[in-house]
């Protein structure tokens, strides 16, 4: 089992991002991932740290596909990938409703099949083939006017992995007919099949086996001989995910939540957070709810946790290292790398 890891950029500087990266990546962490919701941008401090490491891979968790066209996503891929020396994973994900319209005013139509058009024609534009398309969503070069069919100036950059963060059904089928790894969120061990069994059957789909994607989730690891303290911190995020992660008719966080057996839960905490009543939705999330979706506990209990998530096949554990400053969160991790070793 490999291990990833995520940046804070809201709440910490670059210089402590780089070191932090730094230090992961001596210690033998696999990839560290840059997030975008409406802060900081996924690509930009990627391209910061590709410039001070030498071996981590650098993904895009994630990129929002429908702010960009295909074309631009691939230039940007292309770039990435260079500086890095090979090292760049694309990340891709629809977002939601509330960002694409309410940041972007982009329209949020048509999500799953805008982002396989856009795999689609990244893939062609990274290869170095002429860019003319014609699908549901996009049309290269545009009918009608006078663009023609260009391929990209840069040298091909075939081989650039592409990760997909997907929740509903119908586009975790697509992830596993076409992506390279799947990006997990809202996952528990104990309900793996909630997502697997589509992934598994986008695969067969596509002539391959579930085997062959990179399967990656996880959650935040504490360590710390009373669990019960652990808790409670980590409840107000989970209350966020499953209330303000989308609208009352449009939240793919919650419904992921629903079908794995929680939806008493998943509907009372979203309808205290959308009422305004966050501590009350904060404190109705089940306890189990936390332990199931973290690595909490003694060092004994986060062993038994890594077993759950590489029993379920999860081939890459994304974790956040708990820690108030930077060398706790690295001491945290150190001691979770250990125990992956080992295991």
């Amino acid at each position: 089992m490999r291990v990833s890891i995520g940046l804070r950029l809201a709440s910490e500087d670059w210089t402590a991002a780089s070191a932090y990266v730094v230090e992961a990546e001596r210690m033998g962490v696999d990839c560290v991932w840059s997030a975008e919701a409406w802060g900081h941008d996924a690509v930009s401090p990627l391209a910061f740290l590709a410039a001070r490491t030498s071996r981590i891979r650098l993904g895009t968790g994630i990129m929002q596909a429908g702010t960009r066209t295909p074309a631009l996503i691939a230039m940007t891929a292309m770039s990435l990938a260079s500086m890095s020396g090979g090292r760049f994973i694309l990340g891709l994900g629809v977002s939601g409703p509330q960002v694409i319209e309410g940041w972007h005013g982009i329209r949020f139509e048509r999500p799953v099949q805008r982002l396989r058009e856009t795999v689609e024609i990244v893939r062609r534009a990274v290869r170095g083939e002429r860019l003319a398309y014609k699908g549901g969503v996009y049309e290269l070069p545009l009918p009608g006017g006078e663009g023609k069919a260009l391929r990209s100036a840069a040298r091909p950059q075939p081989d650039i992995p592409v990760y997909l963060a997907t929740l509903s059904p119908r586009s975790l089928e697509m992830t596993g007919e076409i992506a390279d790894g799947w990006l997990g969120t809202s996952f528990m061990p104990e309900h793996a099949r909630v997502f697997f069994d589509h992934l598994a059957a986008g695969a067969a789909r596509a002539g391959r086996s579930l085997g062959q994607l990179d399967l990656q989730a996880g959650g935040v690891v504490a360590f710390s001989d009373h669990v019960e303290r652990l808790i409670p911190p980590r409840k107000p995020g989970l209350a966020f995910t499953l209330g303000a992660m989308g609208s009352r008719g449009h939240n793919f966080y919650n419904d992921a939540f629903r079908r794995a057996g929680y939806e008493d839960a998943a509907v009372e905490v979203q309808r205290l957070w959308l009422d305004g009543r966050r501590e009350e939705a904060a404190a109705r999330v089940p306890d189990e709810l936390v332990l199931r979706t973290n690595l909490l506990g003694t060092a004994a209990m986060v062993n038994r946790r890594l077993e759950a998530y590489r029993d379920a096949g999860i081939t890459t554990l994304r974790v956040d290292p708990a820690g108030d400053t930077l060398d706790a969160r690295l001491a945290t991790l150190a001691r979770l790398l250990e125990l992956v070793r080992v295991l």
